[in-house]
C-alpha cells in the first residue's frame, strides 16, 4: 500500500520536489565571499598596477570564454544527475564545432547553432546507446567518443571545406556574425567608472561592464540555460524522476519510472549542450571551425561541474573562474598572471588562517608554506614565462579540484552499471 501511494506521488505532474538539502552557502554569504574576493583583487590591482585584471574588456572576454566551458559543464550535469558519467564531452564539443561551422557558413549562423546542437546530441546518443543499452564502462565509452569525434572531423573537414573561399583541410570558411548587443549609456558609464581606478568601485564597474558590453545573443541563451536547468531538475516532476535514476535507479524502477528512457534523454541533452558549446566556439568566439579549437574545454567543463558539486550555480562560478584565467592568454597575460600570484598568495594565507582557527593545524601549515612560496615567486620576479600564462587555466583547474574534493557529493549511482529489472 505504501509503495502504491509513493508511486502515485512520484508520477504526479503537479509535484514540486524540494531543493536538495545539505551544507551549502546561502545567497547573502555567497555574495559576501564574492565581495571579499573582489576587494582583495582590487587591493592587488592597486599594489601591482595591473589595471587589466578587472577592466571591462578583460571581463567581457572572460564571459565569452566561460560560456563554452559552462555549456560543457551543464552537459556533464545532466548526464551525471541521471547516473551516466560523460567523459565524452570533449568529443561532443568537437562535433558541435564542426557541424556548427559546416551549416553556419552555408545556411547562416543560427542554423549552424541548431546543427551544432544536433551534432553534439548525436555523440550523446551514441554514448547513451553504448553505456545504457550495452552496459559498457562509461569512461571507456567517453574516451572512445572523444577519439571518434576527432577522427571523424579530421576526415570530413577536407571534404567539406576545401574548394570554398577561406576554407582548407583544417579550417572552414568564415561564418556570418550572429550579432551582439551593448546596453547604451550603462556600458559607457561603467567603462568610465572603471577607468577611474578607485578601490572596489572601479573593479565592480569593470565586472558589471563586462556583462553589458559586446555580449553575443548566444551568450544570453547560454546564461539562461543555467536557471532553466535548475528549475527543470529541482522544481519539476520530470527532474525528480531523472535525478532518481542517478541516485537509486532500482528504487526508481520499482516506483514506475522508466529508467532507460530518462537516462537516454539526459545523455542526449548532455550531448546537445556540449554541441552548443562547440558551436559557440566556431560561430561566436571564432567565426570559423579550426581543428583543435576546443583545447580541452570539455574536460575543464567537467571540472567546473565537479567544483560546483553537481549544481548549476556552483558550476556557473567554476566556469566563470576558468573563463577568467583563460582570458589572461588574450589580454596582458604575463603582467596579469604575475599580479595574480600576489592574489593567490594572499588567498592561501587567509585559507591557512581559517584552517588554523578550525584547529586543522597540519593543513594550515602546508597551506601557509605554499602561500609563502607563491609570494616569494611574486616578489623575486617581474613577469612570468608565457608557458606559465598558457598553462594557467589548467593549473587552476587542478588546484580547485584538489581544494574542493573534500566537500563534494556526487549522485550515488553515478557511473554504476544498471540493468532493467535487476532489483527483482
Amino acid at each position: 500500500m505504501t509503495t502504491s501511494t509513493t508511486a502515485t506521488d512520484v508520477n504526479q505532474p503537479s509535484l514540486q520536489p524540494a531543493a536538495p538539502t545539505g551544507r551549502k552557502l546561502s545567497l547573502p554569504v555567497l555574495l559576501l565571499v564574492i565581495s571579499g574576493v573582489l576587494a582583495l583583487t582590487s587591493i592587488v590591482r592597486i599594489v601591482t598596477g595591473a589595471d587589466g585584471i578587472t577592466n571591462v574588456s578583460q571581463m567581457s572576454t572572460a564571459l565569452e570564454l566561460a560560456v563554452p566551458i559552462g555549456l560543457a559543464g551543464l552537459g556533464g550535469l545532466w548526464a551525471e544527475r541521471a547516473g551516466v558519467v560523460n567523459i565524452g564531452l570533449e568529443g561532443m564539443m568537437i562535433l558541435g564545432t564542426w557541424f556548427g561551422a559546416w551549416a553556419g557558413f552555408q545556411y547562416g549562423p543560427w542554423t549552424g547553432v541548431l546543427v551544432g546542437i544536433a551534432g553534439g546530441a548525436l555523440g550523446g546518443l551514441l554514448h547513451a546507446f553504448v553505456t545504457i543499452t550495452f552496459n559498457v564502462n562509461h569512461i571507456v565509452s567517453g574516451v572512445a567518443i572523444n577519439i571518434l569525434a576527432l577522427g571523424a572531423t579530421r576526415y570530413l573537414a577536407p571534404l567539406a571545406f576545401e574548394g570554398h573561399q577561406g576554407g582548407s583541410a583544417k579550417q572552414s570558411p568564415p561564418v556570418e556574425s550572429i550579432g551582439d548587443f551593448t546596453i547604451p549609456g550603462l556600458s559607457d558609464a561603467l567603462t568610465e567608472l572603471n577607468s577611474k581606478g578607485w578601490f572596489f568601485v572601479s573593479d565592480l564597474a569593470g565586472l558589471l561592464g563586462g556583462l553589458v558590453t559586446n555580449v553575443s545573443w548566444l551568450t544570453l541563451v547560454a546564461v539562461a540555460l543555467i536557471p532553466a536547468t535548475w528549475w527543470i531538475l529541482w522544481r519539476s516532476a520530470f527532474g525528480l524522476r531523472l535525478r532518481s535514476c542517478g541516485e537509486n535507479p532500482i528504487a526508481a524502477e520499482s516506483l514506475g519510472v522508466n529508467v532507460y528512457k530518462y537516462k537516454y534523454l539526459a545523455v542526449i541533452i548532455s550531448g546537445g549542450l556540449a554541441g552548443l558549446g562547440g558551436a559557440f566556439l566556431s560561430i561566436v568566439a571564432n567565426p570559423f571551425y579550426l581543428e583543435g579549437q576546443t583545447s580541452g574545454r570539455g574536460f575543464i567543463g567537467l571540472a567546473a561541474m565537479i567544483f560546483g558539486n553537481w549544481m548549476p550555480g556552483g558550476l556557473a562560478l567554476g566556469a566563470g573562474l576558468f573563463g577568467y584565467t583563460d582570458s589572461l592568454n588574450l589580454r596582458g597575460g604575463s603582467e596579469n598572471v604575475h599580479a595574480l600570484l600576489l592574489l593567490g598568495a594572499l588567498l592561501l594565507i587567509i585559507g591557512a588562517i581559517w584552517q588554523a582557527v578550525r584547529k586543522k593545524y597540519v593543513p594550515a601549515a602546508i597551506t601557509a608554506v605554499i602561500g609563502a612560496l607563491v609570494f616569494t615567486w611574486y616578489a623575486t620576479t617581474n613577469e612570468v614565462p608565457n608557458q606559465v600564462v598558457a598553462a594557467t587555466p589548467y593549473v587552476i583547474t587542478l588546484i580547485v579540484l584538489a581544494l574542493s574534493a573534500q566537500r563534494l557529493r556526487m549522485p550515488k549511482a553515478d557511473g554504476l552499471p544498471y540493468r532493467k529489472g535487476q532489483g527483482k
